[in-house]
Protein backbone atom coordinates (compact mmCIF):
# COMPACT_ATOMS: atom_id res chain seq x y z
CA UNK A 1 0.00 0.00 0.00
CA UNK A 2 2.71 2.48 1.01
CA UNK A 3 4.26 2.25 -2.51
CA UNK A 4 1.13 3.54 -3.80
CA UNK A 5 1.09 6.31 -1.69
CA UNK A 6 4.48 7.08 -2.14
CA UNK A 7 4.63 7.50 -5.79
CA UNK A 8 2.23 10.51 -5.80
CA UNK A 9 3.51 12.17 -8.90
CA UNK A 10 2.33 9.65 -11.32
CA UNK A 11 -1.27 9.79 -12.04
CA UNK A 12 -3.51 6.55 -11.42
CA UNK A 13 -4.65 4.88 -14.55
CA UNK A 14 -7.81 3.05 -15.08
CA UNK A 15 -5.83 0.00 -15.27
CA UNK A 16 -4.51 0.56 -11.88
CA UNK A 17 -7.78 1.81 -10.16
CA UNK A 18 -9.20 -1.79 -11.46
CA UNK A 19 -6.00 -3.41 -10.12
CA UNK A 20 -6.44 -1.67 -6.47
CA UNK A 21 -10.09 -2.29 -6.49
CA UNK A 22 -9.63 -6.32 -6.98
CA UNK A 23 -6.91 -6.05 -4.53
CA UNK A 24 -9.55 -5.18 -1.82
CA UNK A 25 -7.41 -1.72 -1.56
CA UNK A 26 -10.68 0.80 -2.54
CA UNK A 27 -14.13 0.28 -1.38
CA UNK A 28 -14.87 0.74 1.86
CA UNK A 29 -11.45 2.59 2.82
CA UNK A 30 -11.53 4.52 -0.55
CA UNK A 31 -11.80 8.00 0.79
CA UNK A 32 -9.67 7.03 3.74
CA UNK A 33 -6.99 6.10 1.24
CA UNK A 34 -7.14 9.02 -0.90
CA UNK A 35 -7.65 11.18 1.98
CA UNK A 36 -3.95 10.51 3.04
CA UNK A 37 -2.84 10.09 -1.29
CA UNK A 38 -3.85 13.82 -0.74
CA UNK A 39 -2.49 15.14 2.21
CA UNK A 40 1.08 13.48 1.20
CA UNK A 41 0.79 15.42 -2.15
CA UNK A 42 -0.07 18.95 -0.36
CA UNK A 43 2.64 18.17 2.07
CA UNK A 44 5.49 17.62 -0.36
CA UNK A 45 8.29 20.03 -0.18
CA UNK A 46 8.88 19.73 -3.60
CA UNK A 47 4.87 20.79 -4.62
CA UNK A 48 5.48 24.55 -6.57
CA UNK A 49 3.16 26.67 -6.05
CA UNK A 50 0.65 27.81 -8.72
CA UNK A 51 -2.35 30.22 -9.70
CA UNK A 52 -5.80 29.57 -11.10
CA UNK A 53 -6.91 33.30 -12.66
CA UNK A 54 -10.82 32.45 -13.02
CA UNK A 55 -11.35 36.23 -15.25
CA UNK A 56 -14.62 37.80 -15.54
CA UNK A 57 -14.75 39.69 -18.77
CA UNK A 58 -16.73 42.39 -18.88
CA UNK A 59 -17.29 43.30 -14.68
CA UNK A 60 -19.55 41.12 -12.73
CA UNK A 61 -21.57 42.76 -10.34
CA UNK A 62 -20.82 42.46 -6.41
CA UNK A 63 -24.20 43.44 -5.23
CA UNK A 64 -25.82 40.23 -7.11
CA UNK A 65 -23.25 37.59 -6.12
CA UNK A 66 -20.74 38.22 -3.15
CA UNK A 67 -21.81 41.81 -1.36
CA UNK A 68 -25.75 41.33 -1.37
CA UNK A 69 -27.29 44.33 -0.13
CA UNK A 70 -31.17 42.72 0.80
CA UNK A 71 -32.40 45.36 2.76
CA UNK A 72 -31.96 48.19 0.39
CA UNK A 73 -33.34 49.19 -2.95
CA UNK A 74 -30.31 48.61 -4.73
CA UNK A 75 -30.15 44.95 -3.62
CA UNK A 76 -31.96 43.71 -6.83
CA UNK A 77 -34.51 40.37 -6.41
CA UNK A 78 -31.70 38.03 -5.16
CA UNK A 79 -32.04 36.88 -1.89
CA UNK A 80 -28.57 35.89 0.28
CA UNK A 81 -28.20 32.51 1.24
CA UNK A 82 -25.39 31.18 4.52
CA UNK A 83 -22.57 29.85 3.70
CA UNK A 84 -19.86 26.93 5.28
CA UNK A 85 -19.28 29.87 7.48
CA UNK A 86 -21.44 31.11 9.76
CA UNK A 87 -22.24 34.93 9.24
CA UNK A 88 -20.93 34.72 5.92
CA UNK A 89 -23.97 35.14 2.87
CA UNK A 90 -23.58 35.05 -1.04
CA UNK A 91 -25.69 35.20 -3.30
CA UNK A 92 -28.57 32.51 -3.92
CA UNK A 93 -27.83 31.52 -7.24
CA UNK A 94 -23.87 30.30 -6.31
CA UNK A 95 -25.01 27.37 -4.11
CA UNK A 96 -22.16 25.35 -4.32
CA UNK A 97 -19.47 27.78 -4.05
CA UNK A 98 -21.45 28.38 -0.48
CA UNK A 99 -20.60 25.03 0.13
CA UNK A 100 -16.78 25.50 0.18
CA UNK A 101 -16.67 29.18 1.42
CA UNK A 102 -14.11 28.11 4.20
CA UNK A 103 -11.69 28.39 1.45
CA UNK A 104 -12.81 31.09 0.04
CA UNK A 105 -12.18 35.48 0.96
CA UNK A 106 -14.28 37.38 -0.62
CA UNK A 107 -12.17 40.84 -0.80
CA UNK A 108 -15.20 43.43 -0.51
CA UNK A 109 -13.53 46.78 -0.61
CA UNK A 110 -11.92 46.85 -3.81
CA UNK A 111 -11.48 50.87 -4.98
CA UNK A 112 -10.40 51.81 -7.76
CA UNK A 113 -10.90 54.82 -10.23
CA UNK A 114 -10.74 53.15 -13.73
CA UNK A 115 -14.35 53.16 -15.33
CA UNK A 116 -13.31 52.25 -18.43
CA UNK A 117 -13.41 48.87 -19.78
CA UNK A 118 -9.70 48.99 -22.22
CA UNK A 119 -8.00 51.03 -19.03
CA UNK A 120 -9.84 49.08 -16.43
CA UNK A 121 -8.67 45.46 -17.84
CA UNK A 122 -5.38 46.94 -18.30
CA UNK A 123 -4.82 47.78 -14.65
CA UNK A 124 -6.36 44.75 -13.43
CA UNK A 125 -4.25 42.39 -15.40
CA UNK A 126 -0.69 44.18 -15.19
CA UNK A 127 -1.77 46.09 -11.90
CA UNK A 128 -0.51 49.25 -13.53
CA UNK A 129 -2.64 51.85 -16.03
CA UNK A 130 -1.52 51.86 -19.19
CA UNK A 131 1.97 54.38 -20.19
CA UNK A 132 3.07 55.65 -23.44
CA UNK A 133 5.71 53.37 -24.44
CA UNK A 134 5.80 51.27 -21.63
CA UNK A 135 4.29 47.55 -21.98
CA UNK A 136 3.28 46.20 -18.74
CA UNK A 137 3.35 42.17 -18.88
CA UNK A 138 -0.12 40.56 -17.88
CA UNK A 139 -0.28 39.09 -14.79
CA UNK A 140 -0.07 35.38 -15.89
CA UNK A 141 3.43 36.38 -17.76
CA UNK A 142 5.23 38.38 -14.81
CA UNK A 143 3.89 35.29 -12.11
CA UNK A 144 5.01 32.47 -14.91
CA UNK A 145 8.48 33.69 -14.94
CA UNK A 146 8.45 33.25 -11.17
CA UNK A 147 7.06 30.13 -10.86
CA UNK A 148 8.08 28.43 -13.87
CA UNK A 149 10.85 26.24 -15.38
CA UNK A 150 12.61 27.16 -18.68
CA UNK A 151 12.96 23.64 -19.79
CA UNK A 152 9.37 22.49 -18.81
CA UNK A 153 7.40 19.98 -21.21
CA UNK A 154 4.22 22.38 -21.25
CA UNK A 155 3.73 26.10 -20.98
CA UNK A 156 4.37 27.72 -17.79
CA UNK A 157 1.34 30.13 -19.12
CA UNK A 158 -1.65 28.60 -20.53
CA UNK A 159 -4.75 31.18 -21.46
CA UNK A 160 -8.33 29.26 -21.84
CA UNK A 161 -11.09 30.91 -23.98
CA UNK A 162 -9.70 34.37 -23.65
CA UNK A 163 -11.26 37.69 -25.39
CA UNK A 164 -9.13 40.46 -25.59
CA UNK A 165 -11.20 42.79 -27.77
CA UNK A 166 -11.58 45.10 -24.56
CA UNK A 167 -8.35 45.48 -24.01
CA UNK A 168 -5.86 43.40 -26.05
CA UNK A 169 -2.55 45.08 -24.95
CA UNK A 170 -3.37 43.70 -21.06
CA UNK A 171 -3.47 39.88 -22.18
CA UNK A 172 0.29 39.79 -23.60
CA UNK A 173 3.62 39.20 -21.73
CA UNK A 174 4.74 42.87 -22.79
CA UNK A 175 8.36 43.86 -22.34
CA UNK A 176 8.89 40.57 -20.99
CA UNK A 177 9.07 39.53 -24.36
CA UNK A 178 6.96 36.13 -26.39
CA UNK A 179 8.98 33.94 -24.55
CA UNK A 180 6.37 34.84 -21.41
CA UNK A 181 3.74 34.84 -23.87
CA UNK A 182 0.75 32.26 -22.90
CA UNK A 183 -0.22 29.18 -25.07
CA UNK A 184 -4.18 30.22 -26.30
CA UNK A 185 -6.39 27.63 -26.18
CA UNK A 186 -10.27 28.10 -27.30
CA UNK A 187 -9.52 31.33 -28.33
CA UNK A 188 -12.60 33.47 -29.62
CA UNK A 189 -15.02 30.57 -28.96
CA UNK A 190 -17.73 33.50 -27.52
CA UNK A 191 -21.02 32.70 -25.61
CA UNK A 192 -20.80 29.98 -23.59
CA UNK A 193 -23.53 27.15 -24.29
CA UNK A 194 -25.48 24.77 -21.61
CA UNK A 195 -24.61 21.74 -23.42
CA UNK A 196 -21.76 22.44 -26.17
CA UNK A 197 -20.92 19.26 -28.28
CA UNK A 198 -17.90 21.19 -29.79
CA UNK A 199 -16.23 21.41 -26.08
CA UNK A 200 -13.40 19.19 -26.53
CA UNK A 201 -12.61 20.14 -30.30
CA UNK A 202 -12.19 23.38 -28.90
CA UNK A 203 -10.32 23.14 -26.10
CA UNK A 204 -7.53 21.42 -27.70
CA UNK A 205 -4.22 22.63 -28.82
CA UNK A 206 -4.08 22.20 -32.82
CA UNK A 207 -0.90 20.72 -34.79
CA UNK A 208 0.21 18.92 -31.92
CA UNK A 209 0.17 15.83 -34.17
CA UNK A 210 2.22 14.77 -37.04
CA UNK A 211 0.65 15.42 -40.21
CA UNK A 212 -0.88 12.11 -42.19
CA UNK A 213 1.71 10.09 -43.65
CA UNK A 214 4.59 11.38 -41.69
CA UNK A 215 6.67 9.29 -39.60
CA UNK A 216 8.58 9.91 -36.30
CA UNK A 217 11.58 9.24 -37.76
CA UNK A 218 10.91 11.68 -40.56
CA UNK A 219 9.62 14.01 -38.11
CA UNK A 220 12.97 13.67 -36.58
CA UNK A 221 15.22 14.60 -39.06
CA UNK A 222 13.40 17.33 -40.65
CA UNK A 223 13.57 19.23 -37.08
CA UNK A 224 17.27 18.37 -37.47
CA UNK A 225 17.80 19.75 -40.21
CA UNK A 226 15.90 22.95 -39.03
CA UNK A 227 18.08 22.81 -36.23
CA UNK A 228 21.34 23.11 -39.03
CA UNK A 229 19.55 25.75 -40.87
CA UNK A 230 18.59 27.80 -37.56
CA UNK A 231 22.44 27.55 -36.26
CA UNK A 232 23.51 29.37 -39.44
CA UNK A 233 20.40 31.88 -39.60
CA UNK A 234 21.55 32.46 -35.70
CA UNK A 235 24.87 32.82 -36.31
CA UNK A 236 24.65 35.67 -39.07
CA UNK A 237 21.49 37.37 -37.22
CA UNK A 238 21.97 37.73 -33.87
CA UNK A 239 18.97 39.75 -31.53
CA UNK A 240 16.00 38.93 -29.28
CA UNK A 241 13.36 38.68 -32.59
CA UNK A 242 15.73 35.38 -33.87
CA UNK A 243 16.46 34.16 -29.95
CA UNK A 244 12.65 34.45 -29.76
CA UNK A 245 11.84 32.68 -32.36
CA UNK A 246 14.43 29.66 -31.20
CA UNK A 247 13.09 29.74 -27.94
CA UNK A 248 9.67 29.51 -29.05
CA UNK A 249 10.35 26.60 -31.60
CA UNK A 250 11.99 24.38 -29.34
CA UNK A 251 9.42 24.90 -26.53
CA UNK A 252 6.93 23.94 -29.30
CA UNK A 253 9.11 20.62 -30.35
CA UNK A 254 9.20 19.73 -26.12
CA UNK A 255 5.56 19.92 -26.29
CA UNK A 256 4.61 17.76 -28.89
CA UNK A 257 7.22 15.01 -27.42
CA UNK A 258 5.86 14.74 -24.62
CA UNK A 259 3.09 12.77 -22.66
CA UNK A 260 2.27 16.14 -20.54
CA UNK A 261 -0.09 17.06 -23.82
CA UNK A 262 -2.62 14.13 -22.38
CA UNK A 263 -3.70 16.99 -19.79
CA UNK A 264 -5.53 18.24 -22.99
CA UNK A 265 -7.53 14.92 -23.15
CA UNK A 266 -10.43 15.74 -21.37
CA UNK A 267 -12.17 12.92 -22.25
CA UNK A 268 -10.14 11.06 -20.29
CA UNK A 269 -11.64 12.11 -17.36
CA UNK A 270 -15.14 10.36 -15.88
CA UNK A 271 -17.86 11.65 -17.16
CA UNK A 272 -19.56 12.13 -14.17
CA UNK A 273 -16.93 14.76 -12.78
CA UNK A 274 -16.82 16.46 -16.33
CA UNK A 275 -21.23 16.66 -15.84
CA UNK A 276 -19.80 18.34 -12.55
CA UNK A 277 -17.97 21.05 -13.90
CA UNK A 278 -20.29 21.21 -16.60
CA UNK A 279 -20.54 20.55 -20.19
CA UNK A 280 -19.67 24.18 -21.53
CA UNK A 281 -16.80 25.81 -22.09
CA UNK A 282 -15.52 27.42 -18.81
CA UNK A 283 -16.86 24.55 -17.32
CA UNK A 284 -14.17 21.90 -19.09
CA UNK A 285 -11.63 25.10 -19.27
CA UNK A 286 -11.95 24.79 -15.61
CA UNK A 287 -11.44 21.12 -15.53
CA UNK A 288 -8.61 21.59 -18.31
CA UNK A 289 -7.07 24.25 -15.46
CA UNK A 290 -6.87 21.28 -13.24
CA UNK A 291 -5.25 18.78 -15.39
CA UNK A 292 -2.88 21.41 -15.88
CA UNK A 293 -1.54 22.26 -12.30
CA UNK A 294 -1.62 18.92 -11.98
CA UNK A 295 1.21 18.33 -15.01
CA UNK A 296 3.22 21.48 -12.92
CA UNK A 297 1.99 24.11 -15.24
CA UNK A 298 2.20 27.40 -12.32
CA UNK A 299 0.10 29.70 -14.38
CA UNK A 300 -3.89 28.93 -16.42
CA UNK A 301 -6.23 31.48 -16.42
CA UNK A 302 -10.00 30.77 -17.65
CA UNK A 303 -12.59 33.47 -19.08
CA UNK A 304 -16.71 33.40 -19.04
CA UNK A 305 -16.94 35.72 -21.79
CA UNK A 306 -20.96 35.70 -21.12
CA UNK A 307 -23.87 32.78 -21.96
CA UNK A 308 -25.74 32.14 -25.12
CA UNK A 309 -29.30 34.15 -24.81
CA UNK A 310 -28.69 37.04 -22.72
CA UNK A 311 -28.39 40.53 -23.40
CA UNK A 312 -24.90 41.12 -22.53
CA UNK A 313 -21.47 40.94 -23.20
CA UNK A 314 -19.81 38.99 -20.50
CA UNK A 315 -20.64 40.47 -16.90
CA UNK A 316 -21.52 44.01 -18.82
CA UNK A 317 -24.95 44.10 -17.78
CA UNK A 318 -25.91 47.24 -18.48
CA UNK A 319 -29.54 45.89 -19.48
CA UNK A 320 -31.40 42.82 -17.71
CA UNK A 321 -28.92 42.69 -15.35
CA UNK A 322 -30.60 40.07 -12.88
CA UNK A 323 -31.79 37.64 -16.27
CA UNK A 324 -27.65 37.85 -17.37
CA UNK A 325 -25.88 37.28 -14.00
CA UNK A 326 -28.37 34.26 -13.08
CA UNK A 327 -27.10 32.79 -16.36
CA UNK A 328 -23.74 33.50 -16.03
CA UNK A 329 -24.09 32.04 -12.42
CA UNK A 330 -25.38 29.29 -13.15
CA UNK A 331 -22.42 28.45 -15.37
CA UNK A 332 -19.54 29.81 -12.55
CA UNK A 333 -20.93 28.14 -9.47
CA UNK A 334 -20.84 24.35 -10.67
CA UNK A 335 -17.52 25.11 -12.48
CA UNK A 336 -15.31 26.92 -9.40
CA UNK A 337 -17.13 24.34 -6.84
CA UNK A 338 -16.26 21.39 -8.57
CA UNK A 339 -12.69 23.27 -9.00
CA UNK A 340 -12.06 23.61 -5.49
CA UNK A 341 -13.53 20.38 -4.20
CA UNK A 342 -11.44 18.36 -7.19
CA UNK A 343 -7.81 20.54 -6.34
CA UNK A 344 -8.65 19.34 -2.60
CA UNK A 345 -8.92 16.16 -2.75
CA UNK A 346 -6.18 15.84 -5.11
CA UNK A 347 -4.09 17.52 -2.19
CA UNK A 348 -3.67 20.48 -5.06
CA UNK A 349 -5.55 23.06 -3.19
CA UNK A 350 -2.83 24.23 -0.57
CA UNK A 351 -0.32 25.04 -3.88
CA UNK A 352 -2.58 26.57 -5.97
CA UNK A 353 -4.29 30.10 -5.35
CA UNK A 354 -7.49 30.23 -6.95
CA UNK A 355 -8.06 34.61 -7.91
CA UNK A 356 -11.55 35.52 -9.41
CA UNK A 357 -12.08 39.25 -10.39
CA UNK A 358 -13.41 41.13 -13.67
CA UNK A 359 -11.61 45.12 -13.97
CA UNK A 360 -14.75 46.56 -12.08
CA UNK A 361 -17.68 46.13 -10.17
CA UNK A 362 -21.45 47.39 -11.36
CA UNK A 363 -23.45 50.51 -10.05
CA UNK A 364 -25.25 49.61 -6.94
CA UNK A 365 -28.12 51.68 -8.35
CA UNK A 366 -30.27 49.93 -10.89
CA UNK A 367 -30.83 51.63 -13.91
CA UNK A 368 -33.77 52.14 -16.06
CA UNK A 369 -32.94 48.82 -18.46
CA UNK A 370 -33.56 46.90 -15.40
CA UNK A 371 -29.32 46.76 -15.48
CA UNK A 372 -26.02 48.06 -13.56
CA UNK A 373 -23.63 50.35 -15.32
CA UNK A 374 -19.53 50.03 -14.55
CA UNK A 375 -18.47 51.13 -10.73
CA UNK A 376 -14.95 51.00 -9.77
CA UNK A 377 -15.81 52.73 -6.35
CA UNK A 378 -16.43 49.72 -4.25
CA UNK A 379 -16.31 46.18 -5.59
CA UNK A 380 -15.42 42.83 -4.71
CA UNK A 381 -12.70 40.15 -5.81
CA UNK A 382 -12.11 36.77 -4.32
CA UNK A 383 -9.02 34.82 -3.54
CA UNK A 384 -8.63 31.21 -2.14
CA UNK A 385 -6.95 28.28 -1.60
CA UNK A 386 -3.21 27.98 -2.11
CA UNK A 387 -1.25 30.74 0.78
CA UNK A 388 -5.01 32.44 1.69
CA UNK A 389 -6.54 31.65 4.87
CA UNK A 390 -10.39 31.35 4.04
CA UNK A 391 -13.36 31.52 5.29
CA UNK A 392 -13.26 35.31 5.94
CA UNK A 393 -14.42 38.47 4.51
CA UNK A 394 -11.97 41.56 4.17
CA UNK A 395 -13.87 45.39 3.85
CA UNK A 396 -16.82 46.63 3.57
CA UNK A 397 -19.20 48.81 1.88
CA UNK A 398 -21.93 50.92 2.58
CA UNK A 399 -25.56 49.56 3.01
CA UNK A 400 -26.14 51.50 -0.13
CA UNK A 401 -23.18 49.72 -1.60
CA UNK A 402 -21.94 52.88 -3.25
CA UNK A 403 -18.88 53.47 -1.16
CA UNK A 404 -16.10 51.17 0.82
CA UNK A 405 -16.18 51.93 4.36
CA UNK A 406 -13.64 49.76 5.81
CA UNK A 407 -10.14 48.79 4.86
CA UNK A 408 -10.26 50.03 1.00
CA UNK A 409 -7.55 47.96 -1.27
CA UNK A 410 -6.19 49.10 -4.12
CA UNK A 411 -4.90 47.02 -7.41
CA UNK A 412 -0.97 47.15 -6.21
CA UNK A 413 -2.38 45.22 -3.20
CA UNK A 414 -4.33 42.90 -4.44
CA UNK A 415 -1.08 42.24 -6.80
CA UNK A 416 1.00 42.17 -3.44
CA UNK A 417 -1.02 40.20 -1.69
CA UNK A 418 -1.46 37.59 -4.94
CA UNK A 419 2.48 37.59 -4.41
CA UNK A 420 2.74 36.73 -1.46
CA UNK A 421 0.16 34.09 -1.52
CA UNK A 422 2.41 31.93 -4.14
CA UNK A 423 5.46 32.62 -2.14
CA UNK A 424 6.43 35.23 -4.53
CA UNK A 425 8.46 38.90 -3.89
CA UNK A 426 6.16 41.67 -5.23
CA UNK A 427 8.79 43.80 -4.73
CA UNK A 428 11.55 42.03 -7.21
CA UNK A 429 11.90 44.32 -10.41
CA UNK A 430 11.83 43.20 -13.83
CA UNK A 431 13.70 45.34 -16.56
CA UNK A 432 11.45 47.24 -18.96
CA UNK A 433 11.52 47.83 -22.98
CA UNK A 434 12.37 51.31 -21.70
CA UNK A 435 15.43 50.28 -19.47
CA UNK A 436 13.57 51.27 -16.31
CA UNK A 437 13.05 48.64 -13.58
CA UNK A 438 9.56 47.75 -13.27
CA UNK A 439 8.02 46.02 -9.46
CA UNK A 440 5.71 42.99 -9.79
CA UNK A 441 3.62 44.92 -7.41
CA UNK A 442 3.97 49.06 -7.86
CA UNK A 443 5.48 50.97 -5.69
CA UNK A 444 3.52 51.45 -1.67
CA UNK A 445 1.62 48.15 -2.26
CA UNK A 446 0.79 46.80 0.88
CA UNK A 447 -0.31 42.91 0.70
CA UNK A 448 -3.55 42.05 3.14
CA UNK A 449 -1.76 40.87 5.74
CA UNK A 450 -4.69 38.86 8.06
CA UNK A 451 -5.65 36.38 4.35
CA UNK A 452 -2.25 35.47 4.19
CA UNK A 453 -1.39 32.39 5.56
CA UNK A 454 2.11 32.11 7.58
CA UNK A 455 4.99 30.41 5.14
Amino acid sequence: MGRFIKNQKQEISRRQFMQLSAMGVLGTGMSGWLRRLAAETANDPQRKRACILLWMSGGPSQCDTFDLKPDHENGGPFKPIETDVPGIQISEHLPNLAKVMKHLTPIRSMSTKEGDHTRATYLLRTGYLPSGPLSYPTIGSFLSKELGASQAELPNFVSIAPNSILSPNAYGPGFLGPKYAPLVVGEGTGFVQADDQNVDLALKVKNLTLPQGITLKQANNRLSILKDLENDFTATHPGIPTKSHRTAYEAAVRMMRSKAINAFQLDQEPDTLRDAYGRNRFGQGCLLARRLIQQGVPFVEVSLNGVQGTNAFGWDTHQQNFEAVKSLSGVLDPAWATLMTDLEQRGLLESTLIVWMGEFGRTPKINQNTGRDHFPAAWTTVLGGGGIKGGQVIGKTSDDGMKVTEQPIAVPDLMATICKALGVDPEKQNMSNIGRPIPLADHGAKPIQQILKST
